[in-house]
């Protein structure tokens, strides 16, 4: 089940790209798009409780370690997530793409993977055993594959140091992430979120001028379609895959993102899957498939003290 919920999780965010690109062409500016996008997800996560008062303390765990950490602290730190941490990853990455070319940004931004391994491993939060080091290597050969299969692609300093940083602050995003989870249940720990970044993106709005919200509804239209599916769908899912898989496999399992992105702009937008895309989506999945079947069994044969525990802790 939490490689499901990752796998969707990483579906939802793939549809962004493209909802994005249709949200420009309706005349939709960056800026708007980000604000619109954190303060819709806020407004429709907190609905969400509001009908659903259960889903407050869905999942949530207090009995261990993690709970001795106070609620006040747990909380600043869901809103600092949002607030720092997922408006600072999204301004990057989209101010990333106004400079450079989205395949070349998307594997700059999916070095992650690597990021989150290597950090969760120096701190004892994640064992590197040698099919999991195969598979991250494996999955980020296939991540490439598809990336760079469409063609040649242009480089910028700028913006490619600003994609490093988005790929940067997104590994910090999960391992912060990854130290309340389970305290807090994923809708509200979504909420919180949603609201941090909603709160920086429009005090940032008031201080630069403000953003032009006159476009029209199919602009909006794309902008529902955005903070819906592949903010708050992603997000919910993404928290609960996080939870049953840990940060390391959650990250891994993200790297089906840009299969997605590639396979629905074929559809949406026209373009065309090279052999070599192809191949490198097939990998992806592969590995994908051999890690959750190895993670399995590990996992039904292990004794529940020596299973790895996620203490407490998502796209652009």
């Amino acid at each position: 089940m939490g490689a499901a919920l990752c796998l969707l999780s990483a579906a939802c965010f793939g549809a962004m790209a493209i909802f994005g690109k249709l949200a420009y062409d309706a005349g939709v500016s960056p800026g708007a798009l980000l604000l619109v996008r954190f303060s819709l997800a806020a407004v429709l996560l907190g609905m969400v409780l509001l009908v659903r008062p259960g889903l407050r303390h869905a999942g949530t765990r207090t009995g261990d370690a993690a709970g001795r950490t106070p609620m006040r602290r747990v909380l600043a730190i869901a809103v600092g997530l949002g607030a720092v941490g997922y408006a600072t990853q999204a301004s990057l990455f989209f101010s990333a793409l106004q400079r450079m070319d989205a395949s070349l940004l998307a594997l700059i931004l999916y070095t992650y993977p690597v990021m989150v391994t290597v950090v969760a491993v120096a701190l004892g939060r994640d064992r590197l055993s040698p099919a999991r080091g195969a598979a991250l290597v494996a999955a980020s050969a296939g991540t490439l594959l598809v990336l760079l299969g469409a063609g040649g692609v242009s480089f910028h300093p700028v913006g490619a140091l600003l994609a490093f940083a988005s790929a940067v602050t997104y590994t910090v995003y999960i391992l912060v992430a990854d130290t309340v989870v389970h305290r807090l249940a994923p809708v509200v720990l979504s909420v919180l979120v949603m609201t941090g970044a909603a709160g920086t993106l429009g005090v940032r709005a008031l201080l630069t001028g403000g953003v032009d919200l006159g476009f029209g509804p199919s602009g909006w239209f794309w902008l529902a379609c955005i903070a819906v599916v592949s903010t708050v769908v992603a997000m919910l899912t993404f928290f609960a895959g996080l939870k049953r898989t840990g940060p390391s496999t959650a990250a891994i399992l993200s790297t089906f993102e840009p299969v997605v992105t590639a396979a629905l702009a074929t559809l949406v937008l026209g373009e065309s899957l090279t052999p070599v895309q192809l191949l490198g989506g097939v990998l992806v999945l592969s590995c994908v498939a051999v890690l959750q079947l190895r993670r399995t069994r590990r996992q039904d044969s292990a004794p529940e003290r020596d299973r790895p525990v996620v203490t407490a802790g998502v796209g652009s």
